[in-house]
């Protein structure tokens, strides 16, 4: 029999990894606005890096649920692991060659693995205890993952968004030395990153090798996918797990350009508090700094109101019921959309940031909702809820295609659409949904 403390210490180990793949996903955002650059892409091609990246989730997570019931969770966080350190590793070869198909096949097997580790870890941390306090925990674990995504844009805009990426033209009249040094160190900044990031996840899949996880799945008892889909819940969770990762990422990952569209870096430059924020990343003479360093600053702030929301999360899904918490998010999440969309200058910009804060909690605790009452069908549940991350390939692409045909204020009617189905589902567990 597994003890409390038994759950508390898996309950610590799975979180460190929800840290790790919060921090690797907003890499993909903050590269997206020197991609566009290096490659000479557009902003609808740029997505496809987010499409290569999520669309493994609409391809593997159904198989991975189906092999994690026979493997077992800590085998299958093991190797969601191990395969997302040699995912991580491919970006050295794409960087030092500048291969564009190189750099998306990277990325590929990186959301591939993350996969896998997102099937296992998620119901394994709503299993560890009460199945009433699920969502409390998963919004704990979440609220890692959040630490993750909040560090990741520092890096982004101190070693990959701050520095001047040069034209087609200007790389032309270079010399072959001043070419070759460019070239380096162009790819120095994307690859010691990734490196790090190998090295980290390997040490982390020893971890969990040696930690002491408890077996909270039995792999004998036969089940499948037609029966996880009996549960109706389920089935319009994964379409809120579609909406909400696409309404995200979608945000996320044009939120620079969205800055640089209203023209606000030098806003900012000439607001003394906004100045500073910036100052923190680039120090003090902000005219040296690039535009999109100067504006990517701000995405800090965008993944850390989600931080923040998930552990207060964590409170509020323990003491009202997780789906009234998550209708009254959706609620504020569409109305700062709204703000932004109608204002413009540092009110547009604001009010967009915290969107972030009410998308805290809403994974969690949809996710949490959809899978309750599934037992030994969880793994199922969550492959199901996990193929609905591809989200986060498609939402974008149309946000990105708007964007380019009609504005941003117009583009972000999609996400609007994208919280309005959330407050629907919260609505429908809230009336007794079975």
């Amino acid at each position: 029999m597994v003890t409390k403390q038994g759950f508390k210490k898996a309950f610590i180990v799975i979180t460190s990894l929800f840290f790790m793949w919060g921090l690797i996903t907003v890499l993909v955002d903050s590269l997206i606005p020197r991609l566009k650059e290096i490659f000479e892409i557009d902003n609808t091609q740029a997505v496809l890096v987010q499409f290569a990246f999520f669309g493994a989730y609409g391809l593997l997570s159904i198989p991975a649920g189906n092999l994690l019931h026979k493997i077992g969770y800590k085998r299958g966080i093991m190797l969601g692991l191990g395969i997302m350190g040699l995912g991580s590793l491919l970006f050295l070869p794409a960087a030092s060659m500048r291969l564009f198909p190189l750099f998306m096949l990277g990325y590929f097997i990186l959301a591939a693995g993350m996969v896998i580790l997102q099937v296992a870890a998620n119901p394994y941390v709503t299993a560890l205890g009460d199945e009433r306090t699920a969502s409390s925990r998963l919004n704990l674990s979440q609220a890692f993952n959040s630490l993750g995504t909040t560090i990741a844009p520092i890096l982004g805009a101190i070693f990959i968004l701050s520095d001047d990426i040069k034209s087609s033209e200007e790389i032309k009249a270079l010399n072959d030395t001043a070419k070759e040094i460019y070239f380096s160190a162009e790819a120095a900044a994307v690859q010691m990153p990734f490196l790090i990031l190998a090295i980290s996840l390997l040490v982390l899949t020893g971890i969990v090798f040696r930690a002491k996880l408890p077996q909270l799945l039995n792999t004998a008892i036969h089940s499948n996918y037609g029966q996880a889909l009996k549960h109706t819940r389920l089935s319009l969770g994964a379409i809120g797990i579609f909406f909400y990762v696409g309404a995200e990422v979608a945000i996320g990952s044009f939120l620079v350009n969205y800055f640089l569209d209203m023209e606000l870096a030098d806003v900012i430059r000439n607001n003394s508090f906004m100045a500073s924020v910036a100052s923190l990343f680039h120090g003090d003479d902000l005219a040296l700094v690039d535009d999109k360093g100067i504006v990517g600053s701000f995405n800090v702030l965008y993944w850390g109101g989600a931080m923040i929301g998930r552990f207060a999360g964590s409170y509020l899904t323990k003491v009202y019921q997780p789906q009234k918490v998550l209708s009254f998010f959706a609620v504020a999440a569409i109305l700062l959309i709204v703000l932004s969309m109608s204002t413009n200058g540092l009110v547009a910009l604001w009010a967009v940031l915290a969107v972030g804060l009410f998308n805290s909690i809403m994974f969690p605790t949809i996710f949490s909702l959809a899978i309750e009452g599934l037992g030994e069908l969880k793994p199922q549940g969550s492959g199901l809820l996990c193929t609905a991350i591809v989200g986060g390939a498609f939402v974008p692409l149309v946000f990105g295609y708007l964007s380019v045909e009609a504005g941003f204020k117009v583009a972000f009617i999609s996400t609007i659409l994208c919280y309005a189905y959330i407050f629907f589902y919260s609505w429908k567990v809230k009336t007794s949904l079975t």
